[in-house]
């Protein structure tokens, strides 16, 4: 396994994987890995000659109140475990090196970045796509990886890669969670025993959500008001949304069919945890 930093080296390594006939698989991250993360890179080794993890913390991405200096970091401990599941390359920069001095360019996506997360961390998705998008120009891949954890990004990078006519296949891997169900998530740590049990009212409320769709309420307000007095229980939870969306649309519904999904935001603490399932299939 190799660690490289600078971009200039990545960049003309994976052209030259690239020239050799080599397929090539990317898990792009911002560290602290954990078992769904570790998922992606299984996946990723199956699909390709050459597995390049990246492990950047964009500060692009996050806004002027949220935890950027304070994200955990932990490299060494990040590349033992991506040895593990014979990661080829990690390529882990500084900021200095993907926004040199003068950076003046954005990409946006539109529609799809205006709802949910959007709507509560204005600028967020033009941090992810623009990073994104510099990360696909220096590794090259055929194809990438992304955890479905984070829905709405999933569905802006699949959308810029449509329209910028990336030749790159984006695959969505399933949600990975804890043994009491919490969705893994590197900010995980942050959360106190109690904190954490409070949090797990996210997968309590999807679990009843789904329940009461498969038993056939159809009524997306109904549902969501069963999802408020669930996590509106718990004494720390600042509910940012609640949110019932068409899959590709990302539009809000008011009825339940195939393309449902249930999506929540809510802080508990400092801590600010996301989830979300598809109503008409059975939850973990």
């Amino acid at each position: 396994m190799e660690l490289i930093q600078d971009v200039q080296v990545l960049q003309q390594r994976m052209l030259d994987e690239r020239a050799a006939g080599k397929t090539i698989s990317f898990v792009p991250t911002m560290g602290f890995l954990h078992q769904g993360h570790l998922s992606l890179l299984e996946e990723g080794r199956r699909r390709g000659d050459v597995l390049v993890l990246s492990i950047f913390v964009n500060p692009t991405q996050f806004g002027p109140n949220e935890d950027f200096d304070n994200y955990p970091r932990a490299l060494q401990r990040d590349m033992d475990l991506a040895q593990t599941t014979g990661v080829d390359i990690i390529f882990a920069p500084d900021a200095s090196a993907m926004y040199p001095a003068g950076s003046a360019t954005l990409v946006h996506v539109s529609g799809l970045t205006e709802n949910l997360c959007g709507a509560s961390r204005p600028g967020h998705f033009d941090g992810v796509t623009t990073v994104v998008n510099k990360l696909f120009n220096l590794v090259q891949p055929h194809v990438a990886l992304f955890g479905m954890k984070d829905f709405q990004q999933l569905a802006v990078i699949r959308k810029m890669v449509v329209d910028l006519n990336m030749p790159i296949e984006i695959v969505g891997m399933p949600i990975v969670r804890e043994k009491d169900g919490l969705a893994m998530s590197s900010r995980n740590t942050y959360l106190s025993d109690d904190l954490r049990r409070q949090g797990l009212s996210l997968i309590t409320a999807i679990r009843t959500l789904c329940r009461s769709a498969l038993a056939g309420e159809r009524n997306t307000a109904r549902l969501i008001e069963q999802a408020r007095e669930i996590i509106s229980a718990q004494p720390s939870a600042q509910i940012d949304y609640i949110q019932i969306c068409h899959d590709l649309t990302l539009q809000d519904m008011e009825m339940v069919d195939e393309h449902a999904v249930v999506l929540l935001a809510v802080r508990f603490g400092a801590t600010r945890l996301i989830d979300n399932h598809y109503l008409l299939q059975q939850p973990a």
